[in-house]
């Protein structure tokens, strides 16, 4: 059996926790269940001052079905053959080389955070076995999208790599690890440059790239954020801002990372998660019930419009998120947060449900704004809903979350209150 390849490779007593681990992998195409098998592993760990590097190491890996993971008709770009992987170790000899690479350490890579990591994870459950945990994350693909801008389009490794005149990615582990440190390294010269001189050109607004700020964490979740922050005056809400009192130069996109789920995107407004309030917003179109969520109940949402004041603030998130987010930086197409109908704009605002079986409870509280201006809180089903908002206004309390599906990725508004006013509420209700 081949023995996996090294290149000084830490031993256990000479470890050093302090090094940035890059690493990356190489897997076969989606087999069963869309999962991918690792086929090649490579690291190297640098020192955090200075990024020499300290050590490094690579390997094969031969998946349990080698015939299905590389099939004898596939010409692999990669270079990386049946023959190859058939006297290659199986992860379970090299897993205790990896996680003493990985473990503890502060992780670096492109796009490792909705990747690399996620394979690595999945390798270590498959074999029964704790996986490591990094301190924090340094995921250089959004973090050069915010800093560096799209100046090298998709910012795939390949379109940076190309930018520089560093070479053709070879798609190999460890070489598209030292690729990356260098990208990284380059990134940073030009950036520290134009700081320290007047701009040579002004940028197209398309390439026009966020200061922000990394910050590393060494607790559950590592922050990537971006956006000017300045102190703006106190807002009349303590938890939903009116369009009037939200600041854009206060808004921010920030990553988050929890160990246990995975990255997080969220929209900020002077650090705390942005949720807005608008008053007396016509209902266009009312309950939509076609498409149903995993358990069978209707996924609900209404069409409003919505106020200019409104309309510039979530312009401003869904730019800012569309040029920011790691989401953004995948394959998926960018869904538009406004929609015009005629001189209208318009926004989806989602209503969530829970529960189970044929019982549906709605996660949006829902009230009652009547001609005296009392609220007073209602219960409606399923049946009741769709007339309940038909030619309705509703005052709206709600929050964005940022989605990425697999060919679609935006910005989603979740009611989590909504008062219809008095005018057409049904009497018995």
């Amino acid at each position: 059996m081949a023995q996996a390849s090294s290149s000084s490779a830490p031993a256990a007593a000479e470890r050093d926790e302090h090094g940035i681990a890059f690493f990356d992998v190489e897997t076969s195409v989606p087999l069963r269940a869309g999962r991918c098998a690792l086929l090649e592993f490579g690291a190297v760990v640098v020192c955090p001052r200075t990024l020499v590097e300290v050590s490094s190491f690579s390997t094969l890996v031969r998946p349990a079905d080698p015939d299905a993971a590389v099939p004898a008709t596939t010409a692999r770009c990669n270079g990386i053959t049946r023959d190859a992987i058939a006297t290659a170790p199986p992860f379970r000899d090299v897993a205790d080389i990896i996680y003493g690479i990985l473990h503890g350490r502060v992780w670096a890579g492109h796009n490792i955070m909705k990747f690399d990591s996620m394979i690595i994870w999945e390798a270590f459950a498959e074999i029964g076995r704790a996986p490591p945990q990094p301190k924090g994350m340094i995921d250089t693909l959004p973090l050069l999208t915010q800093q560096f801008g799209r100046r090298a389009g998709d910012m795939k490794m390949a379109s940076l790599a190309n930018y520089f005149g560093l070479g053709r990615q070879k798609h190999r582990s460890l070489d598209d690890v030292r690729m990356n440190i260098d990208v990284l390294k380059y990134c940073a010269t030009v950036l520290f440059l134009e700081a320290a001189s007047p701009p040579l050109e002004v940028l197209k607004p398309d390439e026009a790239y966020f200061p922000g700020e990394l910050v590393v964490s060494h607790g559950e979740e590592m922050m990537l954020e971006t956006a000017l922050q300045i102190d703006a005056g106190p807002s009349g809400y303590s938890e939903f801002f009116e369009p009037d009192n939200v600041s854009t130069e206060c808004i921010k996109v920030a990553v988050a990372l929890l160990h246990q789920f995975g990255p997080r995107t969220v929209i900020q407004h002077k650090g705390a998660p942005l949720q807005l309030y608008c008053a007396g917003l016509s209902v266009r179109f009312g309950v939509g019930s076609k498409y149903p969520d995993r358990a069978g109940r209707p996924k609900l949402n209404i069409v409003v419009d919505i106020p200019e004041n409104l309309t510039k603030v979530l312009s401003f998130c869904d730019d800012l998120a569309k040029r920011s987010s790691p989401e953004a930086c995948n394959n998926s197409e960018w869904t538009p947060l406004i929609k015009r109908y005629g001189s209208h704009s318009t926004i989806r605002l989602k209503i969530p449900t829970n529960g189970n079986g044929d019982t549906t409870a709605y996660a949006t509280d829902m009230y009652q704004k009547g001609r005296d201006g009392v609220i007073s809180k209602i219960e409606v089903d399923a049946a009741e809903l769709d007339s309940l908002f038909q030619g309705n206004k509703v005052d709206a309390f709600f929050s964005l979350e940022i989605f990425d599906y697999p060919q679609k990725a935006g910005i989603r508004l979740v009611a989590k209150r909504l008062d219809l006013h008095f005018k057409q509420m049904a009497p018995d209700i």
